[in-house]
């Protein structure tokens, strides 16, 4: 066995103490023989707290608050009432046939913008016809063939793109 294993297995198999719980004694103690212990004496609390009742301000002012707002409901003017304050908010408000009009315009913007994005999606590039040996379109002879029965290729240009 190595060094470390040895004190690693005589860590584990060290007997070890037993622990014996002991009850413990209480220790009884009066106030009196506490403060004299100590030498300390029983300061009493020096601050004065204000007395709590409903006649506080905290109250008063809950209840003034409450009645404020029920008055305000009662006289506040109906929805429908031509007030000061709907007719400032009307004034300077934008009229809502100036709403529809801009939303009519966003919605033809969209549907254009959706039409392009569909047109770019579906978009595919022209079909692109892959001769296997293009130098067969210049061996054809000219000669002997039937009137109309071939096709002029003198104007096809073969393009080598390096596949």
């Amino acid at each position: 066995m190595s060094r470390h294993m040895t004190r690693t297995a005589g860590i584990f198999l060290r007997p070890r103490p037993q622990s014996f719980i002991t009850p413990q004694s209480r220790l009884a103690s009066s106030n009196s023989h506490h403060d004299e212990h100590h030498g300390e004496q029983h300061v009493e609390d020096s601050v004065s707290y204000s007395k709590e009742d409903f006649s506080s301000p905290v109250w008063r002012n809950f209840v003034l608050l409450g009645l404020a707002a029920a008055g305000f409901y009662k006289l506040a003017p109906a929805p429908g009432d031509d007030t000061y304050l709907t007719r400032f908010i009307a004034h300077y408000s934008t009229p809502r046939d100036v709403w529809e009009n801009i939303r009519f315009k966003h919605l033809l913007l969209t549907v254009e913008g959706s039409d392009d994005t569909l047109l770019v999606a579906d978009a595919k590039r022209p079909p692109i016809h892959r001769y296997r040996y293009p130098q067969r379109l210049e061996q054809s002879s000219p000669h002997l063939h039937p009137v109309g029965s071939t096709v002029d290729v003198s104007d096809v240009v073969v393009k080598n793109d390096g596949a």
